[in-house]
């Protein structure tokens, strides 16, 4: 392995969908076959009074505590069986400021391995709080395990999966693909707070953290004393077709430029090179996952500007080279980020031009082409329009059988305090999205960051201390 290749190895294994709070710090071995969470069998598909069991310190984590959340895996009472759920909990109950759930990203991202980055990036806070995270379901140890999807794409939104790996994963879930969507989670975690004690609590998600903290928040106001939202997902979803991001690249990748005196146009450069080669999905995921581990694109061991620089020249081997090596296997388990619910979730929240996600498989194809060619040109620039249907997130879910759409929150606004996050290089989830939610929230606090990517608290220090500002009103 070369030191490009195994760079973009490890580079490539941050990438979340609409991604995630940092690289794992550890990883279990997964099965050798696709599987679900294993379940038991249950004739109570809700139990009346939850609660945490099997108290024990945290693997490698001795001050904090793990016990497990037992919930039911079809919360309508068709399918028995429950899912457990390992979740850790640091401090004490009688914290000044109370509880603080941390939401990590994904979908597929566990959230117990976590809690010591989150401690040592929010100290002040957590002086305050009792923190708690959990390995929400489908994830961690008992990860949906997919293996050709997972060697096919690993923890990338924007890598296209073939269908056979896609289709795959679904058939080894069968029925059980109905119960891994956002809703069910949000329902997990109500059964969390009811098995703490806590009246309400203060939450924080990171990408597709937010996501869920959102439609929690939405469903269930009263608990929800305060939002920290970092790297937003619209409250009604990814944009699956990613125009924002696509559109984006050009004011990041200029932004680099005049930084760094590169005395071209790059944008015009990936513009000449993508419509020329047909390689626009792989440039773009090179330039989402350097979004997040390098958002200035100023990293000498890659090169990106002069890259494209070079192969709009006819020099084509260096943006070759770093194109595959950040599209190549990044080698996570499912422990580590489970491509399988990734899929399943996302299938199963998304607006799709075909419908939602209990559509037929036939015709959506030609319903995704359609609404490619409604796109304008213009507001993907410098990327053609075929990138946004070619790209990994589309790519997914046109195989995925026909399933249980997620149930939409109950709610439509955010009544609570929000502080809003985003990076002003993010191409995972740009911050046009970010705005968007801001303008439809009465109590929103936007804080934009300059010259930061995805997740702000934990790869920025002015994402961390605006955090901490607001925790600590």
């Amino acid at each position: 392995m070369t030191l490009l290749t195994r760079a973009c190895t490890t580079m490539a294994a941050v990438l979340t969908a609409v991604a995630c709070v940092g690289s794992s710090p550890g990883s279990a071995a997964g099965a050798s076959s696709a599987t679900a969470p294993p379940t038991t069998a249950s004739s109570d598909a809700r139990p009346a009074a939850p609660g945490l069991t099997g108290h024990r310190p945290c693997p490698g984590q001795p001050d904090v505590t793990c016990a497990d959340l037992t919930v039911p895996l079809d919360r309508g009472g068709a399918v028995p069986g429950t899912l457990k759920l390992q979740a850790a909990v640091v401090g004490d109950a009688d914290t000044p400021k109370g509880t603080l759930l941390f939401l990590t990203g994904g979908p597929g991202q566990p959230g117990v391995p976590f809690v010591p980055r989150i401690r040592a990036r929010l100290p002040e806070a957590l002086a305050q709080y009792r923190l708690v995270m959990i390995d929400q379901r489908g994830t961690g140890g008992a990860a949906v395990d997919c293996p050709a999807l997972q060697q096919e794409v690993g923890s990338s939104d924007t890598v296209a999966p073939t269908a056979a790996a896609v289709t795959a994963c679904a058939d080894s879930l069968g029925r059980n693909r109905n119960f891994y969507t956002t809703a069910d989670t949000v329902a997990d975690l109500e059964d969390l707070r009811r098995a703490l004690g806590v009246p309400s609590w203060t939450v924080d998600g990171v990408s597709y953290g937010t996501f869920t903290a959102a439609q929690y928040a939405l469903t269930h106001p009263r608990r929800v004393r305060g939002l920290v939202l970092d790297s937003v997902v619209p409250l009604d979803g990814a944009g699956v077709l990613y125009e924002d991001s696509l559109g984006h690249s050009a004011r990041v990748l200029r932004t680099a430029c005049r930084e760094q005196r590169c005395g071209f146009d790059p944008a015009r450069d990936l513009a000449k090179v993508v419509r020329r080669d047909g390689n626009g999905v792989g440039v773009f995921n090179l330039l989402v996952i350097a979004s997040i581990i390098d958002p200035k694109l100023d990293n000498p061991r890659f090169g990106i500007l002069d890259a494209l620089h070079a192969s709009a020249g006819g020099d084509r081997s260096r943006l070759d080279a770093l194109v595959t090596g950040f599209s190549g296997p990044s080698g996570e388990s499912p422990a580590d980020f489970s491509s399988g619910l990734h899929a399943a979730t996302l299938c199963a929240d998304s607006r799709w031009p075909w419908g939602d996600a209990s559509a037929p498989v036939e015709g959506r194809e030609r319903a995704l082409k359609r609404a490619v060619q409604r796109i304008r040109p213009a507001d993907v620039w410098p990327f053609e329009r075929e990138t946004a249907g070619g790209q990994g997130i589309p790519r997914t879910c046109l195989p995925w059988p026909a399933s249980r759409p997620n149930r939409p929150a109950p709610g439509r606004t955010l009544t609570m305090p929000v502080l809003l996050l985003a990076g002003d290089r993010d191409l995972s989830t740009p911050v046009e999205w970010a705005r968007r939610v801001a303008a439809a929230t009465p109590k929103a606090e936007l804080v934009v960051l300059e010259g930061v990517g995805h997740s702000t608290q934990s790869r920025s220090d002015a994402g961390a201390r605006a955090a901490q500002e607001f925790l600590l009103r």
